[in-house]
């Protein structure tokens, strides 16, 4: 399967667009998020994807400002944060203005969190989002969960779990799906490298693609963790064991290409 879609990858480089999430993908999930930097292997395979195909996209939680301290020497990425509420594209940053109306809302939900919430729960406020980490102590995930219902019914806000976390979003209809149809929309090749459930809106999007156009490759990478379950896994066409593997396969594709090249 891996060397079949490369090969047909390498054969329509300048149409492929590609897609990675963040944490757990390209880089090792860590206790404290902010810490979190990508593996170097994977963002020097990154870089270089840069230069051999038509596009290549971060889309992510975090936020858009976030992203650009982590790849900022890779200027031809293109930066979706937030669950694409913002994004970071030819150096021009554009929010969600739905999302903007919702700051106060979760700043005053931060405020309830670091009250209410066990100290060992993270409370991580971004911007317009409010993200809950309780892997310090998994045990508290039902309080967690039942603390996150309870201010989405009253809030309006979206609920998201994920692996060891609960965030809290604006109450606006935005998937890492829709940006993978808007980005594919005039492409031959589609991939996406993800690991979370959140992951799964754009794995169904490339699907979707597919069936319309016959002629569409898309391609669903999976990052396998227990935490996550096997969720994500069963809904993608590869799978790969940790981040650092990645980039094993984009080396591989970039020696598809370069061999392509030479014929």
């Amino acid at each position: 399967m891996v060397t079949e879609v490369i090969d047909q990858t390498a054969q329509h480089a300048c149409e492929s667009v590609f897609f990675f999430d963040f944490d757990g993908t390209v880089a090792d999930i860590q206790e404290d998020p902010v810490t979190v930097q990508p593996v170097p292997e994977v963002k020097d395979a990154v870089g270089l994807l840069t230069k051999a195909v038509a596009r290549v996209c971060v889309v992510s939680a975090r936020p858009v400002a976030f992203l650009r301290s982590r790849f900022d020497d890779i200027p031809a990425i293109r930066l979706y944060g937030q669950y694409g509420l913002e994004s970071y594209v030819d150096s021009k940053l554009v929010t969600d203005p739905r999302a903007e109306q919702f700051r106060s809302v979760i700043a005053e939900l931060t405020r309830r969190a670091n009250r209410e919430l066990p100290p060992e729960v993270l409370v991580e406020e971004q911007d317009f989002r409010l993200s809950l980490h309780y892997r310090r102590k998994p045990s508290c995930r039902t309080e967690v969960e039942q603390w996150a219902r309870q201010a989405a019914a009253a809030t309006g806000a979206i609920l998201q779990e994920g692996r060891m976390i609960v965030e809290l979003k604006p109450p606006v209809k935005r998937s890492k799906g829709d940006i993978v149809r808007t980005e594919t929309e005039d492409s031959r090749v589609g991939w996406y490298f993800g690991d979370d459930i959140s992951d799964i809106a754009a794995f169904g999007a490339l699907r979707n693609r597919t069936d319309a156009d016959p002629d569409f490759l898309g391609v669903a990478v999976a990052v396998r963790n227990t935490e996550s379950g096997d969720a994500v896994a069963a809904e993608a066409d590869i799978v790969l064991n940790a981040p650092v593997e990645v980039a094993d396969v984009i080396r591989q594709l970039m020696d598809a290409i370069a061999e392509h090249s030479a014929r």
